[in-house]
């Protein structure tokens, strides 16, 4: 038999193999993974990997010794090139492997800057893979000067870790405010004073229009306001695309990334996708999420369907983003929201609650663990508080669970 094969040895990935294996699933299983190395953590990659604070073995997902335990074989460094539909194989180097289900668990990448406006230059960077982050690394350093393309959490994250090692930042935002496609003014407000406040320059409502170079490599840019900046390297974080070119070419139904039905089928009824890459019917629409719990819990739920269940995936939305001392998280999804109630929490602690008219969406909690889980309760609940009691610091959050 050739059993199940899984490409993207990411956390949907490994996520999805060994609960199959926990399920009781027997036939064999190979993970196959683009890059040389088992399966990690991304987030940590641009924040305490970087900053040297953990360890390469620190970020490996689980020890490789344990897919060699539960019998899954790992092919790492091998990109898949081709899916046959027909023959149900897939082809990795001058190899095809045969199977009887196949998951795509491919998550997403990185855009980049057109080579037109210098962005084939050394010097520019991406934050998505080890590499791209231990390439990076000898850069960020006391006294460089680094330009940060994108002011959503990429960019805002990698700009903290730089200004953390003594890096001179500028981040450049072509939109009106920082985060302005992810979250509220308010929001926007917080963390451009965080940013400022530890010396980042932070330019909004302007774009870069190239990057200048020398011998190859990035020495500075020129804006779209005809302003000059000098850089010793620069970090892109103009947001991510699912990776869906190995699906488009097998001809794959694609909507905002691989099309799945409510169990995580892809039109083909011999191929599932779970993650960044896929896009699953949420609430008469569409919804893709790019995010590690829904990597997780989507993964978790496809394997099961695999295996011959029949549950819906009915997402958890929660995410979270670390900056300097300041640890975000956020519970829901903000989109239609007409209403921000601003509560107070314990010392610096703060979080904005997204309304909807009287329904509560999402709340965006900062160093606020209490007011982030209650609002993920209510909102998982479907339940929606008064804002006025709310926003009155004397309301105990938990009374409004009762």
């Amino acid at each position: 038999m050739s059993g199940t094969v899984v490409v993207g040895a990411g956390q949907a990935g490994s996520s999805l193999v060994l609960k199959l294996r926990k399920a009781g699933y027997t036939d064999p299983i190979t993970l196959i993974g683009a890059e040389p190395v088992v399966p990690y953590q991304r987030p940590p990659l641009s924040k305490a990997y970087l900053l040297g604070d953990m360890t390469l073995e620190r970020l490996f997902l689980r020890p490789e010794a344990l897919y060699a335990e539960n019998d899954i074989t790992l092919r790492l460094g091998a990109p898949v090139t081709a899916i046959d539909r027909a023959a149900q194989t897939v082809t990795l180097g001058g190899e095809t492997l045969g199977y009887d289900m196949l998951a795509l668990t491919t998550g997403s990448d990185p855009r980049r800057l057109p080579a037109a406006i210098g962005g084939d230059l050394g010097g520019v960077f991406v934050v998505r893979t080890l590499a791209d982050v231990d390439a990076m690394a000898p850069y960020v350093t006391e006294g460089k000067r680094a330009l940060i393309v994108g002011g959503g959490y990429i960019g805002l994250e990698a700009a903290a870790v730089a200004a953390k090692r003594g890096v001179q930042v500028t981040l450049v935002e072509m939109a009106d405010r920082i985060l302005q496609r992810v979250a509220a003014p308010e929001t926007s407000e917080y963390f451009r004073k965080l940013h400022r406040g530890h010396g980042v320059d932070i330019r909004e409502g302007t774009g870069l229009k190239r990057l200048l170079g020398a011998e190859g490599h990035v020495t500075g840019a020129e804006l779209a306001d005809g302003t000059q900046l000098e850089a010793d390297f620069v970090v892109v974080g103009v947001g991510i695309a699912p990776a869906t070119t190995l699906a488009e070419l097998a001809g794959l139904s694609l909507d905002n990334g691989i099309a799945v039905d409510a169990l995580g089928r892809t039109s083909d009824p011999a191929i599932w996708a779970a993650g960044d890459c896929a896009s699953f019917p949420y609430r008469g629409g569409r919804l893709r999420l790019e995010s590690v719990p829904n990597a997780i819990d989507h993964a978790e739920c496809v394997a099961h369907n695999m295996l011959g269940g029949t549950v819906d995936y009915v997402p958890k939305p929660w995410f979270w983003s670390d900056q300097y001392d300041v640890k975000l998280q956020i519970a829901g999804l903000n989109t239609g929201y007409d209403r921000i109630v601003t509560r107070p929490g314990e010392g610096p602690a703060i979080s904005f609650w997204y309304y909807r008219g009287a329904t509560l969406l999402a709340v965006d909690a900062m160093n606020d663990p209490r007011g982030y889980m209650i609002g993920k309760r209510l909102i998982e609940a479907g339940r929606s508080p008064d804002p006025e009691a709310v926003a009155n610091p004397a309301t105990d959050l938990k009374s409004l669970l009762a």
